[in-house]
C-alpha cells in the first residue's frame, strides 16, 4: 500500500510533468497566418478529386473538398466530416454520422444528401471503377446521417472516404445535370467544404487558395493562404525553395536534386506520407506478343535486370527494389515471393530452353522498349539501361520515344509494344490500385488498366475473394498467394519503389503524417 508521502510526491511528480508539457505546447504552439507556397512539377487540368485521380488534381481538391474520413500513419480511419460510423455485422452497410456543424464556401450546409449524391457521383465517373463497385445506393434517414449499402462486404470502403478518393461534392452546385467530368464550376468557382477556398486558378501556373474562415474545425487552418506553384523543371523548384519563395516541395525523385537537398542545413526531407500512394515503377510486358507470351522469356529478362544498378546507380540510392505487385509499407505485402537477382547464366539458360538460340553475330530476338515520358530517371535511363544490359544475353532491344504523354499511353493502351517502363501506384488499398493491372477482366484499351494481356484463372478468383473478404488474416493470405503467383507468371518485372521525397523549410510544421502525406488537407499546417 502506497504511504501519503509517496501519494503526495507522486502528485508533485505529475504536476510538474503536466506544467513542462504545457510550457512545452505554448512554445511550439502553432502560429496562425501566413502564406504556405508549394512547388509542383505537376499539372492539373481542374480541381475535381471526384472525377479525376492523380497527384496533380488531388493536392489542391483535398483542400477545397472536405471528405467522409482521413486516415492517420497507421492506416487508421479518423473523424472528418463524419464523427462517427459503423460497419454492419455483414459488412454490407456502412453508416455515417455526419457533423452538424459543416458548411460550404458558400454557406450552405453540408448535408446527408450531399455525401450521397459526391459517392454515387464517384462511382459513376473515377476512374477508378473498383474502388465502390459493390456500392448500390445511398439512403439519408436523416439530414447528418448517410447510410451506404453494399451488394458485397467490401473491405476497402473506408480508405475510400479518405480525402484524395471521396471529395463531398455540393449537390446544389454539381447536381445540375451537366456531365461531372467537364463540369465548368472543375475549375471556376469551386466550392467545397474544406479548410481552403479557391481564390484563383491559372491552368498549368498556379492555384491560390484562401482561408475558409467557417471551417468546421475551429480555429483551423492555421495559414492564410497556400499557393501552389507549377514548374515542370524540378530544379528551378529546388531553387526558389532554397532562396524561399517556396517552402514545400514533394514528390521529388531525382537523386540530384535529392542529394543537393539533404546537404542544406536550411531543408528538412522525408519520405513519409507516401504509403497510401504506393508507387512502382516497373517493367511490363506484353503477354500477347511472341516472345513474351513465353514465361521463361520474361523471367530470363527479369535475371538479366540488375535491381541493385537501378537503385545504387540510376536512382543514387534514395530508392529501393521492389519484388511484387503490392509495395512493403502496405499491410497486405508478403515476403514469400519469386525473386529475380542478377543472374546472366540462368538467363541464358531460359532462353535456350524456350528455343531462341543465338545466331552467328550472338543474337536471339529483338525487342522494343517504351517509356513513359516525364522522369528519366524511372523512365529514359531505365530504357537505356535495358539496351546495353540485355544485349549481354543475346537480346538486342531498341528504345523507342514518344513524343508526350498520349502517344505512349495511346500506345500501351492499344498494346502496341513489346516492354514498356511505367510508374504505378497502389492506391492504399490493393481492391483500388492492384486488382486493375492483373484481373483479366480488365483487359481494355485503357491506360493503367491491365495492358499486359494477362490472364490466370486462379489469380482472377483470388482477387475476387480478397475483394470481399472482411477477416485481415485471411484477406492477407489470399493476397499472399496472388503475390507468389504473379511474381512467377511475370507479366511485370517489378524494379523499385519510387523513391518519393517531400523537401521543405525548416520553419514549416504540421504537414500531415498519415499515408496520404500532402494528398491531405493542410489545416495543422503553420510556419513559425
Amino acid at each position: 500500500m502506497r504511504s501519503a508521502w509517496q501519494f503526495l510526491a507522486s502528485m508533485a511528480a505529475a504536476a510538474a510533468m503536466a506544467a513542462g508539457a504545457q510550457g512545452a505546447l505554448a512554445a511550439d504552439a502553432p502560429k496562425p497566418g501566413g502564406t504556405l507556397v508549394i512547388g509542383s512539377t505537376q499539372v492539373p487540368r481542374h480541381l475535381n478529386g471526384a472525377v479525376q485521380s492523380g497527384i496533380a488534381t488531388a493536392m489542391p481538391s483535398t483542400q477545397l473538398f472536405a471528405s467522409p474520413l482521413r486516415l492517420d500513419a497507421d492506416w487508421k480511419p479518423q473523424p472528418y466530416l463524419a464523427e462517427s460510423w459503423e460497419l454492419s455485422p455483414d459488412a454490407r452497410t456502412l453508416t455515417l454520422h455526419l457533423r452538424k456543424d459543416a458548411v460550404f464556401h458558400d454557406g450552405k450546409p453540408v448535408t446527408a444528401e450531399d455525401v450521397a449524391f459526391s459517392v454515387m457521383a464517384v462511382k459513376q465517373n473515377h476512374p477508378f471503377q473498383s474502388m465502390l463497385a459493390p456500392v448500390e445506393k445511398v439512403d439519408t434517414p436523416d439530414p447528418h446521417t448517410a447510410v451506404l449499402h453494399m451488394s458485397k462486404p467490401h473491405p476497402a470502403i473506408l480508405l475510400a472516404m479518405s480525402p484524395a478518393l471521396m471529395p463531398v461534392l455540393p449537390k446544389h452546385i454539381y447536381g445540375d445535370g451537366q456531365d461531372l467530368k467537364s463540369h465548368p464550376r472543375n475549375s471556376a468557382n469551386v466550392v467545397g467544404s474544406g479548410p481552403y477556398v479557391l481564390k484563383e486558378f491559372k491552368p498549368g501556373q498556379e492555384v491560390v487558395l484562401e482561408r475558409f474562415d467557417k471551417f468546421f474545425l475551429k480555429g483551423r487552418p492555421y495559414l492564410d493562404r497556400v499557393v501552389v506553384k507549377i514548374n515542370p523543371d524540378a530544379t528551378n523548384l529546388l531553387i526558389g525553395l532554397e532562396r524561399g519563395d517556396i517552402q514545400v516541395l514533394p514528390y521529388m525523385t531525382e537523386p540530384s536534386i535529392l542529394r543537393r537537398a539533404k546537404d542544406n542545413a536550411a531543408l528538412a526531407m522525408t519520405g513519409r506520407g507516401y504509403e497510401g500512394i504506393g508507387a512502382l515503377s516497373w517493367l511490363a510486358f506484353n503477354t500477347a506478343r511472341k516472345p513474351l507470351d513465353d514465361v521463361r522469356v520474361r523471367q530470363a529478362i527479369a535475371y538479366a535486370v540488375d535491381k541493385r544498378f537501378i537503385t545504387k546507380a540510376l536512382n543514387g540510392g534514395f530508392a529501393t527494389p521492389a519484388d511484387g505487385p503490392i509495395i512493403g509499407t502496405s499491410p497486405f505485402a508478403a515476403q514469400d515471393v519469386k525473386k529475380y537477382p542478377l543472374d546472366l547464366k540462368r538467363a541464358e539458360q531460359l532462353l535456350d530452353e524456350a528455343g531462341f538460340k543465338k545466331d552467328g553475330n550472338g543474337q536471339r530476338m529483338s525487342l522494343t522498349v517504351d517509356y513513359m515520358p516525364g522522369s528519366d530517371v524511372q523512365g529514359k535511363n531505365v530504357a537505356e539501361y535495358l539496351r546495353s544490359q540485355l544485349k549481354k544475353i543475346g537480346v538486342a532491344v531498341q528504345v523507342r520515344a514518344s513524343p508526350d504523354f498520349p502517344t505512349w499511353a495511346k500506345r500501351i493502351a492499344g498494346k502496341d509494344f513489346d516492354m514498356t517502363t511505367d510508374i504505378v501506384f497502389n492506391w492504399g488499398d490493393p481492391v483500388i490500385g492492384v486488382h486493375r493491372t492483373y484481373l483479366s477482366t480488365n483487359i481494355r484499351d485503357i491506360i493503367w488498366t491491365n495492358t499486359q494481356s494477362y490472364a490466370n484463372p486462379r489469380v482472377d478468383a483470388l482477387l475476387e475473394q480478397a475483394g470481399v473478404e472482411t477477416d485481415e488474416a485471411r484477406r492477407k493470405a489470399l493476397y499472399a498467394e496472388f503475390q507468389k503467383i504473379v511474381t512467377e507468371d511475370l507479366p511485370i518485372d517489378f524494379l523499385t519503389v519510387i523513391p518519393y521525397h517531400t523537401l521543405y523549410s525548416r520553419k514549416v510544421h504540421g504537414l500531415p503524417d498519415g499515408i496520404w502525406g500532402l494528398l491531405s488537407p493542410l489545416d495543422e499546417t503553420y510556419i513559425q
